[in-house]
């Protein structure tokens, strides 16, 4: 269990159910379109069986970044909640199917697994309807020694806030980090979990993390910024920390102290499924990270993978996709 990986990542594990739906489908459950709503168990149930056709994988932001890293050929582990029950082990089996060594034993009392039905509209618009169920139960209990390990580094997710004991998990995590040697890393999620958990944010980015991957609404939230130029300011202020930020169309930038790289966007004839091109960009940025390879480059691993995801359905980042790609 405590053999080195490259990524271990820490995060809200949820499965995603991929449907395509149209507008009709989105007004009778009172969706708004690009909407993201909690719903209960009894909601996710009865929304299912109302879905057509679906695609069942291993998904939440942080999954999706880790099952993507290991698709590159990136050695990954992942620490997450799940039930003992039908989407539990198809969350495991997919990701394990990748080479990911999952270091938690699903639970056999509590909620059932959490799931995200993501509904793709025909214009490649998201609205999904989350159950959070297990993942909530991820406790401070879970992290030690031996489910961290040694790994080269470890990314958490903001999400992991919103549970009960996810502060001061994270902090067990990054503490367990600090004395192998393992870099910290975070993604800020939504500018809303920023919102919510700014402070608590802030203090963890001075004291314990060494890379944030975050797009430019949640930089802006968490540095109370409204442009680029004021945000890449301060984040050079911290010169020991290194920023991916994403800016969708206007492409990323990359900040570490004086050091800052524009990465351009590629332009796409069709988008089909925003669905996780933050967490695809992550994926590519932080395995050429883990491989030593220069910002520059890394930034634009992150866009090719990011670019490639937008252009089909669902957040999977595909085996090999880098092989070939200079």
């Amino acid at each position: 269990m405590t053999q080195t990986v490259q990524l271990l990542g820490i995060s809200n594990a949820i499965v995603d159910v991929l449907a395509h739906v149209d507008a009709e489908f989105l007004d009778s459950i009172g969706a708004p379109p690009g909407s993201m709503t909690l719903i209960d168990e009894n909601q996710a149930r009865e929304l299912y069986s109302k879905m057509g056709p679906a695609t069942e994988m291993s998904g939440g932001s942080v999954a999706n970044t880790v099952a993507g890293f290991a698709n590159l050929g990136g050695s990954a582990a992942y620490i997450g909640k799940v039930h003992d029950d039908q989407l539990g082990a198809i969350f495991n089996h997919d990701m394990q199917s990748l080479g990911v060594d999952i270091r938690l034993a699903p639970a056999t009392e509590g909620a059932p697994t959490a799931r995200s039905h993501i509904l793709i509209s025909a214009d490649g618009q998201r609205t999904m309807q989350t159950y959070l169920g297990a993942c909530l139960g991820l406790a401070l209990a879970d992290i030690t020694a031996a489910s961290v390990g040694k790994p080269k580094a470890i990314l958490l997710e903001g999400y992991v806030w919103d549970i009960a004991e996810g502060p001061a998990l994270a902090r067990e995590a990054a503490k367990i980090g600090r004395q192998n040697g393992t870099a910290v890393s975070l993604s800020l999620s939504d500018s809303f979990c920023v919102e919510r958990h700014r402070d608590s944010f802030v203090e963890f980015l001075q004291n314990d993390v060494d890379i944030v991957v975050a797009d430019e609404d949640e930089i802006h939230a968490l540095l109370g910024t409204d442009n680029i130029e004021a945000a890449v300011k301060k984040l050079a202020a911290y010169e020991d920390k290194l920023f991916a930020v994403t800016r969708s169309e206007k492409g990323s930038i990359i900040i570490h102290g004086d050091v800052t790289i524009e990465q351009a966007a590629v332009k796409v004839d069709k988008l089909v499924d925003s669905t996780g091109a933050g967490d695809a960009y992550s994926a590519g940025f932080l395995y050429g990270w883990a491989n030593d390879r220069s910002l520059a480059e890394c930034a634009r691993y992150g866009t090719h993978c990011a670019t490639t995801v937008i252009q089909q359905v669902g957040a999977r980042v595909e085996k090999g996709l880098l092989d070939n790609y200079s």
